[in-house]
This record gives structure tokens, sequence and C-alpha cells, in this order.
């Protein structure tokens, strides 16, 4: 079984353990391809540390680290103690093993009550992939944090740490009974397929090497644009390493290149406060989809138009008048939307459902034509 098989194999796995969790799974799943981290926002019970766990686990030779993060919570706990060899070299050195610097995984629950001293060294670890360890600055081979929180940051001093997890998701409890008796009933997972560190970094290189067509960086400054001009901004840097997600999130899926379809996932991306996430979803949905539902909104034009012209009419002349005017009316829809599709060709908009819904425009004015 190929690589690519089993990252299939284990999504599918994820999606019957993890009920209602479809867009969290493959978040994840494209930020452990794309190196990113994931922030999840819900209220404790929502299998949170649980998801992150158990894809650690479909990692062969992957560590992973949980902690629960409070006030009072000491540098020791995450990030190891301090070495007593080493003090007495003058060295200020931790004992990291086990701990957050050499994890490929961690989840942190709580992770905006870190206090300042704990802040400061996960900001430098998860955004540049190094910690500082007495003398030394160590790389580490984190691939994805995993954050947690019941609640959004409040302190300025948090903001930026807010800022590092590319992807977001709010999470609340089974809401269809179905699925909540399915949770109920369910046993240990029958298999657990894995895959290795180098295949998982074997593919993390496909995913960077994915190809972006050109007319998907037109749709994400569209996105950006439009956003702006609703007061919903998302830093540069979010929007550039997007299309590393768009990558990853591309070959999770199985496809050759970036598809017009990846980018609804970027409603997970561009929020900064839960109740904008409803507003980003409708403008990149409108912004992608605009054009045609102007087409179909032209289609039921049409249908109106040929429907009033098929009633009654007391002579024959008056039909006839009916007729050169619906021939009229739908000659100028169509006209319109041929400019429509021209404009969203130019934009490097797929045609396929637009044409189809052209063609049965066309089929109208036929089948009035017949009339004559």
């Amino acid at each position: 079984m190929s690589a690519q098989d089993k990252l299939k194999k284990i999504r599918e796995e994820l999606k019957q353990m993890f009920l209602e969790r479809g867009e969290l799974i493959d978040g994840s799943l494209s930020a452990l391809l794309s190196s990113q981290h994931v922030l999840i926002i819900g209220p404790p019970g929502t299998a949170k540390s649980m998801l992150a766990d158990e894809i650690c686990r479909r990692v062969e030779g992957a560590s992973y680290f949980q902690w629960l993060l409070t006030r009072f919570t000491t540098p020791e706990e995450v990030f190891g103690a301090v070495s007593l060899r080493a003090l007495e070299q003058d060295d200020y050195r931790r004992v990291t093993s086990r701990k957050l610097p050499e994890a490929h995984i961690a989840f942190l629950d709580e992770i905006f009550k870190a206090n300042s001293s704990i802040l400061n060294a996960i900001l430098t670890l998860i955004n540049e992939r190094l910690f500082h360890n007495g003398k030394e600055i160590v790389p580490v081979p984190l691939l994805t944090l995993f954050g947690a929180s019941n609640e959004l940051p409040e302190d300025d001093e948090l903001l930026a740490l807010y800022d590092r997890f590319l992807l977001r998701f709010v999470v609340n409890y089974i809401a269809e009974d179905f699925r909540f008796l399915r949770m109920l009933e369910a046993g240990p997972p029958p298999e657990r397929t894995s895959l290795s560190l180098e295949e998982l970094r074997d593919m993390q290189a496909e995913a960077r090497a994915t190809p972006i067509p050109t007319y998907i960086y037109r749709a994400v400054a569209d996105i950006r644009r439009e956003l702006k001009r609703r007061n919903l901004e998302a830093s540069d840097r979010r929007y550039r390493q997007s299309l590393n997600l768009l990558q990853a999130h591309a070959y999770l899926s199985g496809q050759s290149e970036v598809k017009e379809s990846d980018l609804y996932f970027l409603e997970h991306v561009l929020w900064r406060d839960p109740q904008e996430q409803t507003e980003v979803r409708a403008t990149i949905r409108e912004l992608l989809l605009g054009y045609e539902e102007e087409i179909k909104e032209l289609l039921y034009e049409s249908r109106e138009v040929r429907d009033s012209a098929l009633r009654p009419w007391g002579t024959s002349d008056e039909r006839a008048r009916a007729l050169i005017e619906v021939h009229t009316k739908l000659k100028n829809i169509l006209t319109r939307v041929d400019q429509i599709m021209d404009k969203a060709k130019q934009m490097g908009r797929p045609l396929d459902r637009a044409g189809a819904i052209k063609e049965e425009i066309e089929g109208i004015q036929k089948d009035m034509l017949k009339d004559f």
C-alpha cells in the first residue's frame, strides 16, 4: 500500500471514530502535511486531545507531548528540568527528554493560560522550530502543535500566539442523536493504519510540489480584497501560509493540483473571532460562485419569459407579438450570460456548470423559435 493510500485510509478511519469532525480531521491532516498548527476552541469533553493523540499514533516513530497549562504551570513542566550537571559548568540547560522540545506532535490544553515565561519560548518553538537551551539554539522536530481553549485570548500579549495558529476550528458536542448513539455504541477501532515518519516527510515534499494554477492566486487576491472591504482583515503572513495549506488539502484529496474547491477551506483560516466565520464563508462562496448564481437567475428569468409567452392569447396576432418579444428577451439574456462567462473566464473561474445553464437557456430559445 502506498503512503498516500495509507493517508487516505487513516482519514477514513478517523472520520469513523470522531463523528461530526470531518472538517477538523481534514484540517488536522492538512496541517500535518504543511507543518502548520491547529487551534481548537470548544468546551471540555469534545475529544480535542484524543484526536491529536490518535493522529500521533498513526505516525510510527513520532513523539507526542500533551499538557494542561494553567497560570501556575512552570517552564520545567513543559520544557524539562534544569540540568544540574550543566549548571556545574555554568550552563543553564534543560533536560528536554519527553518534553515539548522533542515532540513531533503536541497538544497544549488551555494554551492561552500560559504565563509570560512559557509564552515566549512557545512562540519561538512553534514559529521558528527552534528552542533556546542554555548556550545553544536547538532545532526541534515539531510537525504540528494542537492548541485548545474554551475561550479566545483577551490579553494583547497573547495575540501573537493566537495568530500563529493558521487553522482555527470551533467544536461542540455531537448534535445529531443518531451519531450520538453511534458514539455510545462504538468500540475500539478494529484497525489502526499507520505510516512512518519517513513516509510522512516524503508526502510533505510531494504536497509542497502540488501545482497552484494562476487562477487560484487571483482568486485568493479577490477573497482578500472583498474581505478587507467588509473589515475582515488577515495578515499577509496568513495568506502566504494558506497557499501551503491549499496544496496540502489538494494532496489529501488526491488531486494533481490545487482546485477552486480547495479555496472553501480558507473559511478556517481567515477569521479572528468565531462570529466572523459565517461571513467569511459566505464571502468566499459568493466570490467563487457569484457568477454562477447570476446565470442561474437569468435561467429563472428565461423560464418566466417562456411561461408568460405560452399562456393562452386572445388572437393569433397577440400570440405572434408575444413570441417576438420573448425571442428578443431571450436573445438579450444570452448576451448577458456571455458577458458574465467572459468575465469569469478572464478571472480563471471554471465554466462547466455555467455552460450547462447556458445550454438550458439556449434550449428554451430553440423551443420558442419552433412556434414561429
